[in-house]
């Protein structure tokens, strides 16, 4: 019973990670693009742990949690980037310190 539900989650998590690929493609705003990136990190996240939930083993946790703070790092970046146009500032103009 738990392999049919574990199975079951994987195709609902691809489909919905193919909605949110039509979104990161289609997506009228730079915003709505970040946001389907992000979310299909989230995605692969899950399917990693469900996909080591019907393996029944641990060995994907490190997996798991490199790509959850590259999906942090990179969702951040990204809404800095459109924020400001730059992911790293240069200080400015020395003489505005």
């Amino acid at each position: 019973m738990i392999l049919v539900m574990l199975t079951v989650a994987m195709i609902i998590l691809a489909l919905a990670m193919l909605a949110c690929l039509f979104r990161l493609l289609k997506g009228p705003t730079r915003s709505d693009r970040v946001a389907a990136l992000d979310t299909i990190g989230i995605h692969v996240l899950a399917m990693i742990t469900v996909f080591s939930m019907l393996l029944d083993t641990q060995d994907f946790i490190e997996v798991i949690l490199v790509i959850g703070i590259l999906t942090f790092i990179g969702t951040t970046a990204l809404a800095r980037y459109i924020e400001r146009g730059a992911v790293i500032e240069d200080g400015g103009n020395p003489n505005d310190r």
